[in-house]
């Protein structure tokens, strides 16, 4: 009798806990999106570096999917956080460049950029699917920030913000100018990775586990100005040329060590099976001593050819990885093509949310859940007018890159950071000339330009970047004060 009741208990246990499975496994995941500022694509130890050590971040890579060709919205930070946020090219909304603090009319209207309450966003999506939201971290989508004058995170869906709305200031440590749901937080102590971290487990300590949670964590690391721990640093200066790489090295795994406390914190709050998390990077890295306060921007390029600013691959192509324990069980290397822009309708996607209606220029990649073959709907496009580079644009379809100057009778289109009422003529009567071709496949480098050698994909490829450069330009923003 005995051994029969213990049988039904151990029954009755096992149907129960499967039933609170089933259940679980029906609700939308958790989402976290992990965003580092000017990480480089050799930044990680999982990526080759072969001092800095992520053991953390390598740990997400081994058990989940480790992206190869993993793409942010534009090689520089502004444009790249509203593609996010938005899964549109950056220049739909009007963003071009980086968006400098506005402390007085311009005469290139840069004073007006900010991302419109026009744009719909991630945050705002997920609330209808009942998604508790949380922003930590930089900001950087307009030139007001934390004014009436132009829109704020609240404005795009975030329940809850902690933000900067450039650069933690003086530096990544004790920053002075984080801003709590618009109110000025003060001087704080610590390192700002710790600091934002920290908010976002008191979010989530506070936060109703009976509904799903959007969560994105914006480091300002390892963007200058760099400050770092001291054990840390003393830790990486026997591997360092100097102290300031050592600096550097040392930001890198100050992320990393935050990155470990927050998944703590999901395992601790019993959330780590149900959560997909992303970890990726807003661009490539800064090139060292490219103006005074970039002396410590040691970041690797890796194999990748140009820096931040760059629209070879350096300047946009950022480590991606994607960590699901509910459905990813085994690590994987995927080098499928991956954009930031490909967030929105993914995470919409996965919670029931529809968004037939948006005209986006991402894609759906949650077939890689379940090792199926992601269908891009378009190529992906980059046009950015202030490159350090001549080819303003370029755009990858499949295994294929191609990229273009835009010339003004055989001059290259003078660089612009905005475009606005009194530069858009010029913009729109330039030309794309000087294409060049590569295959990207066989050639992660871009050293061997390859047009003569296939011609057929050569016309075929200058063509769809003239059909999508066009419509693109037709429907970006300009700005007029």
């Amino acid at each position: 009798m005995r051994n029969s009741l213990l049988i039904s208990f151990i029954i009755l246990g096992v149907v129960f806990f499967g039933a609170c499975t089933q259940e679980r496994s029906d609700q939308p995941p958790n989402i976290i999106v992990i965003l580092c500022d000017d990480l480089g694509y050799g930044d990680l130890a999982c990526y080759g570096h072969p001092h800095i050590q992520t053991p953390n971040i390598d740990r997400l890579a081994s058990k989940g999917i480790k992206l190869t060709s993993c793409y942010s919205a534009a090689p520089v930070c502004s444009p790249s956080r509203v593609g996010l946020l938005t899964g549109r090219s950056p220049n739909r909304a009007g963003v071009y460049d980086w968006i400098p603090e506005a402390r007085n009319e311009r005469e290139d209207s840069r004073d007006l950029v900010h991302m419109r309450t026009s744009e719909t966003t991630i945050p705002a999506l997920l609330r209808k699917a009942g998604y508790q939201t949380c922003l930590v971290g930089k900001w950087h989508c307009n030139a007001k920030f934390n004014s009436p004058e132009q829109a704020q995170p609240s404005d795009f869906g975030f329940d809850w913000w902690f933000a900067t709305q450039n650069n933690a200031l003086p530096n990544h440590e004790n920053p002075v100018n984080f801003v709590r749901n618009g109110e000025d937080v003060g001087p704080m102590q610590g390192f700002s990775c710790q600091l934002v971290v920290k908010e976002a487990m008191d979010w989530l300590d506070r936060a109703d586990m009976e509904k799903p949670f959007y969560l994105q964590v914006c480091f300002h690391e390892p963007h200058e100005k760099v400050a770092s721990p001291m054990e840390l640093v003393k830790k990486y200066e026997p591997v360092s040329k100097n102290h300031d790489e050592a600096q550097y090295f040392a930001n890198v795994a100050n992320v990393d060590s935050a990155v470990g406390k927050l998944m703590n914190r999901i395992v601790t709050l019993g959330e780590e099976e149900n959560t997909l998390v992303i970890f990726t990077s807003d661009n490539g890295p800064e090139t060292l001593n490219r103006y005074a306060a970039a002396y410590r921007s040691y970041g690797s390029p890796g194999e990748l050819k140009g820096m931040k600013l760059w629209t070879h691959e350096a300047g946009f192509r950022v480590p991606g990885i994607i960590y699901w324990p509910d459905r990813l069980h085994d690590g994987v290397i995927l080098d499928t093509p991956v954009s930031s822009l490909d967030f929105l309708p993914t995470f919409c996607s996965l919670s029931g949310v529809d968004v037939a209606d948006q005209d986006l220029d991402g894609t759906d990649i949650s077939a890689i859940f379940n090792r199926g073959e992601v269908k891009r709907t378009k190529p992906l496009l980059w046009c950015y007018y202030n490159a350090l580079n001549d080819h303003y644009l370029a755009m990858r379809d499949g295994d294929w890159k191609i990229m273009a100057r835009l010339n003004i009778e055989g001059n290259i289109l003078p660089s612009l950071s905005n475009i606005h009422e009194g530069n858009e003529k010029l913009v729109k009567s330039a030309v794309l000339e000087d294409h060049m071709l590569f295959l990207l496949s066989e050639d992660i480098s871009e050293i061997k330009e390859v047009s003569a050698d296939h011609p057929d994909v050569f016309i075929r490829m200058q063509d769809l970047l003239q059909d999508q450069y066009t419509e693109l330009l037709d429907n970006s923003h300009i700005w007029i004060k």
